[in-house]
């Protein structure tokens, strides 16, 4: 349908340019409308190299070309034969009346920038029905939502790279939402587990990992059965990403399936948190334990709460370790070695962990 609004301008730019040969083709080197002959292969594969290296008009193999737009990627170039002054005119404007026309498209028929406002919340649901018959879009297919946030503030082609890996447009869409945020709404044939989302996950990961060098972190959220639940997965895939920036620190995939206790602290008002830890440590506050204190707590719980295996771990005697745990009693008021305690221990340190994970909530 593109290449039909493409060929309309080029048909008629060619009436304002009759001595050019001219035309549009995508980043693949597939040419969408044109006037004249088309280059040779070879000489297109060269256009198509030069064009997406820069986002400037430029000159190679006696064609003018530029890229259509680099924003969110770059998907269409212009190219005019000739390098004089009337190409450069001819290429400028064939790109600007083009560019005017994809824009008109992505929001009248695009499928991505439908997706976009789904999980964005900008259509109500009869428009959302509506919308989607118009563009042919499954209403009752089942799809995975997964949130690709980078780390070092640089997209650094991860767009592209996910984008090959799911290169079905019709059925599988990624949205550009910044440099730093990358949304894959991937269509499944049936609902999948959370391990196999998880899976799919850790491929896009490792693919990333090595085509990019690039550090990121996936959010996933629970399958959606139907395009209504699409936000709400969604939001789901970026709660995911901030309770584990919050309680899982070392890991890279989050799945919103398998948060545990951390989604419930998450979502608890900030008040309510406060009071809990005013409650539970009477005698003092967290925040005074060392960092030993810290680390010797945090090995009890790893163990199961099992002293020998925890004071072989940390290299110290049995008596060394129930020392540390009569002193973490004087200080708070909690017997570790108490299951009931343990737990309101472990809670505690989470939700303290919460509350200072943001100066705004504490």
């Amino acid at each position: 349908m593109i290449s039909k609004a493409f060929q309309d301008i080029i048909t008629q730019m060619a009436e304002v340019f009759p001595t050019k040969r001219f035309g549009i083709a995508d980043s693949h080197g597939l040419v969408l409308a044109y006037t004249g002959q088309e280059p040779a292969p070879d000489v297109m594969e060269d256009l198509i190299f030069a064009a997406l290296n820069t986002d400037r008009l430029l000159y190679k193999d006696s064609y003018t070309v530029r890229v259509m737009s680099n924003k969110p990627y770059a998907e269409y170039i212009v190219y005019v034969e000739g390098t004089d002054e009337v190409a450069k005119y001819c290429c400028n404007s064939v790109a600007v009346a083009a560019n005017n026309v994809r824009r008109y498209y992505d929001e009248k028929y695009d499928k991505t920038n439908f997706m976009q406002n789904i999980i964005f919340d900008n259509l109500l649901a009869f428009d959302l029905h509506q919308k989607a018959r118009e563009l042919h879009v499954d209403i009752d297919t089942p799809r995975a939502v997964l949130y690709v946030k980078t780390q070092d503030n640089s997209e650094a082609g991860i767009y592209e790279v996910i984008r090959n890996m799911f290169p079905d447009k019709e059925k599988d869409f990624v949205v550009n939402i910044d440099a730093n945020n990358i949304v894959l709404i991937k269509e499944l044939k049936e609902a999948i587990t959370s391990p196999e989302l998880e899976g799919m996950a850790q491929s896009i990961l490792d693919t990333i990992n090595s085509e990019t060098m690039n550090p990121v972190l996936i959010g996933i959220g629970t399958v959606a059965n139907n395009i209504d639940e699409l936000n709400n997965s969604y939001k789901e895939a970026q709660i995911a990403l901030e309770v584990g920036k919050v309680f899982d620190e070392e890991k890279t995939i989050l799945n919103y399936d398998n948060l545990g206790i951390g989604r419930l602290i998450y979502q608890l008002p900030i008040k309510l948190c406060e009071l809990f830890l005013q409650e539970v440590f009477k005698k003092g506050d967290i925040s005074t334990l060392d960092d030993e204190t810290i680390l010797t707590i945090n090995k009890f719980f790893e163990n199961d709460l099992n002293v020998s295996e925890t004071s072989r771990q940390l290299f110290v005697h049995r008596n060394t370790l129930v020392y540390r745990l009569e002193k973490i009693y004087k200080l708070t008021g909690l017997d570790l070695r108490k299951f009931d305690q343990a737990i309101v221990f472990k809670v505690a340190m989470m939700v303290h962990k919460y509350l200072i994970s943001n100066p705004m909530k504490i």
